[in-house]
């Protein structure tokens, strides 16, 4: 293994650092925070946390699906991560006969484990520091655009070299840490085949719903189990009936033994994003524009979802997930501002830039003058483009008219080129059935009342050099036509998309069923015009123009000179302060966050426990309402205290538990590890007072929730009578 650069060493020494902030790379624990580790409890070595030789505590943790972490926990490929990570496999396999959203899923053996296609897991196999073999080559005195595609294609060669040394066993991919100050390989195995085991229904496993999301305390059952399976080599394969149960280098084992404050625990993931070390013209930037303007638009949307979760249960499963992913960033970014404004960060920030620009005067920081100043003005001169750029995602891009229009669209490019008829009436299938699985799987009025509301933003909030003609139509001939009446017991009113609505043949299933019939290869020419032009589909390419043509190159030129100026800005500062242990800022590789248990205050005379119980769950029983209606079996195993093993010394059932370990999204699904390393609980989220540690974090408030393994191994055995699952593990008593 390489060591790290002289630079890292001379600027990265050793320090106990404040309180238990940080998200570490298990590669440098030793050089990092190993002793202050060790010091609060830990029993482990590096070593056993991390190792290339031998099976280590991260040959148990990997990447599940596309933005969580998950873990092993037995011998036989068995994976445990959230029920909100596993929530779109869960979704996928239910329909309003099979509702294994609402019902829960327990697969009784392995032969009724559901498949979930394009569903993978991604295990690190090693990490090496290739500092010194990228930044060496870099000429100085370059723009950031030749600098990073000469980067680009040293790490290239580099990837290429380890990938052909392995035969391409493994994958590999090299990731900037320090905004650019050092660089580290990730080399990987990624797994196909993962298959549903179980999960506890949606009034456990996502107790509380939206009201208690970010919330302390609470009580929520947020789990959900998977299987890998692999070859009979125990390789990665795509899916085959004929697969085996993966047969894991490590697994955790599980402790029954409980937790008390002040014990040690550890995240074990991968923790996606954060910004800690950004001036205060980036804090303000994301304090006054990027969270005000995205929690206004998604306020909006949930403002017409969220009534309409309760008309059906097919309705809700149409647009449950769609809720909870719009919910979690509306109430972090909330949480987020709140949290920045009360630790007054502002000042914070500006207090320490007096200090920089001091030092900026010494020989040793000159070449760092006007550093702020560049930041300042290119803050200035990106916020028309870039609230441009907020508006175009969340507005168009995750807007399901429009994400439907995209799908039609390119149906279409298709269907131009197609070169014989039997081409072409494949393509026309596929645009039939895209059509109709859209008319199917949203309610059509919920629809148009989102998008009205997306290009009322759109059209009024934008400079007009964002807004197409197409749209200005649209807006002007639904203020010129009356209101009508659709198969629902709401009248649809008159807004921004009803023209939209009433002139797009893909938003009319009638109109365009007549067509299709007369549709042909031959006959494709004379519909072809009416296609290409139709309103829904001319929006949507138009929008799309603007974003390619004039939203995107120029926020990508302003985000270009702020990797540049981050980039300096990070090498200063550890040039400042020298005795500071800086952590790199999350970027989705492997991390470990450590702490200890404890409760804590978030406002004068309140003061909260470090755990929850069974009984909390029951005292917020609602049967009127979806996501507090306790499942009569749970309710009876409460009033019969029937516990089993898995209750705490004190007698209670403990739920879910706090303690100081710095995360962020990524993290969800992580193991949550004692001293001994052994697996008391599964992290899910962070505490409303929390959700600002993403810039800036405080050891008083700043709180991960876990689930205690305990209530999950209750739910498993005692609930859902699935024993068979139970055997698998190692419980340590």
């Amino acid at each position: 293994m390489k060591k790290i650069t002289l630079f890292l060493l001379a600027t990265i020494t050793w320090f106990f650092s404040v309180a238990d902030e940080g998200m570490w790379v298990p590669l440098f624990l030793k050089n990092y925070v190993y002793n202050q580790m060790a010091a609060l409890g830990l029993k482990l070595t590096p070593e056993q946390i991390y190792s290339i030789n031998h099976s280590s505590l991260k040959d148990a943790v990997m990447i599940f699906g596309g933005g969580c972490t998950a873990e092993l926990i037995s011998p036989e490929g068995l994976v445990i991560t959230n029920h909100h990570c596993g929530y779109s496999s869960i979704v996928s396999h239910s329909s309003v006969e099979h509702d294994y959203l609402t019902n829960g899923f327990w697969a009784m053996s392995k032969t009724e484990e559901l498949a979930n296609p394009g569903l993978t897991v991604t295990f690190l196999v090693y990490m090496e520091d290739v500092t010194d073999r990228i930044l060496p080559f870099v000429p100085e005195n370059i723009t950031e655009a030749r600098r990073q595609k000469i980067i680009h294609q040293l790490s290239q060669k580099i990837i290429d070299s380890v990938e052909q040394h392995w035969d391409h066993k493994y994958q590999a991919n090299i990731e900037p840490f320090f905004y650019g100050n050092q660089y580290i390989i990730l080399v990987t195995q990624t797994y196909k085949d993962v298959r549903l085991v179980g999960a506890p229904p949606s009034a456990i496993g996502k107790f509380g719903g939206e009201t208690d999301n970010w919330m302390w305390p609470r009580h929520t059952g947020d789990f959900s189990l998977f299987r890998i399976y692999a070859d009979r080599n125990n390789q990665p394969a795509e899916y085959s009936p004929d697969n085996v149960p993966y047969r894991p280098k490590k697994f955790f084992k599980i402790s029954l033994k409980g937790y008390k404050p002040g014990d040690f625990t550890m995240v074990f993931g991968y923790p996606g994003h954060t910004q800690e070390y950004i001036p205060s013209y980036g804090v303000s930037y994301v304090l006054n524009l990027v969270d005000p303007t995205r929690i206004k638009i998604r306020q909006a949307k949930l403002d017409i979802l969220m009534p309409a979760l309760n008309e059906s249960p097919a309705t809700r499963l149409m647009y449950a997930k769609q809720v909870s992913r719009i919910a979690n960033g509306w109430k972090k970014w909330i949480g987020e501002t709140k949290g920045l404004r009360r630790l007054a960060v502002l000042k914070e920030k500006r207090d320490f830039e007096k200090r920089f620009r001091q030092w900026t005067q010494t020989p040793e920081g000159q070449k760092y003058k006007g550093l702020l100043e560049a930041y300042k003005t290119v803050f200035q001169e990106m916020k028309n483009v870039s609230r441009a750029n907020i508006y175009f995602y969340e507005t168009i891009y995750t807007t399901n008219v429009f994400r439907y229009a995209g799908k039609i669209n390119n149906l279409l490019d298709e269907m131009d080129k197609a070169p014989d008829g039997q081409t072409f009436n494949k393509l026309k299938d596929k645009l039939i059935n895209t059509v109709n699985n859209f008319m199917n799987h949203h309610r059509l009025y919920v629809e148009k009342a989102i998008t009205d509301k997306m290009i009322d933003f759109y059209y009024n909030d934008l400079d007009k050099e964002y807004i197409p003609a197409s749209m200005k139509k649209v807006v002007e001939k639904s203020q010129d036509l009356p209101g009508y009446l659709v198969h629902t017991r709401n009248l649809l009113k008159i807004g921004s998309s009803f023209y939209l609505f009433n002139a797009s043949l893909f938003l009319n299933t009638t109109r365009l069923a007549k067509i299709s019939k007369l549709l042909t290869f031959k006959t494709y020419p004379k519909y072809q015009h009416d296609f290409r032009n139709d309103i829904l589909i001319t929006l949507n390419r138009d929008l799309w123009n603007i974003y390619r043509q004039k939203i995107y190159p120029d926020y990508a030129h302003y985000q270009l000179q702020l990797d540049s100026l981050n980039r300096l800005y990070m090498k200063a500062q550890m040039s400042l302060e020298k005795n500071k242990h800086f952590y790199p800022d999350a970027n989705f590789t492997l991390r470990v966050a450590y702490g200890t248990i404890r409760g804590y205050r978030p406002r004068d005379a309140v003061q909260y426990n470090y755990f929850t119980t069974l009984h909390g769950v029951i005292e917020k029983d609602d049967p009127d309402i979806y996501d507090y209606k306790v499942p009569a079996r749970l309710k009876e195993l409460y009033e019969k205290k029937d516990y089993g093993q898995y209750a705490d010394k004190d007698g209670t059932l403990h739920v879910c538990f706090i303690a100081n370990n710095h995360t962020t999204g990524g993290n969800s699904g992580s193991p949550v590890l004692n001293a001994n390393g052994e697996l008391i609980g599964v992290n899910f989220d962070r505490t409303w007072e929390s959700t600002m540690s993403d810039l800036k974090y405080d050891p008083n408030r700043c709180r991960n929730i876990s689930l205690d393994i305990r209530y999950a191994l209750f739910l498993i055995d005692k609930y859902a009578g699935a024993h068979r699952l139970i055997d698998e593990m190692v419980l340590v008593k």
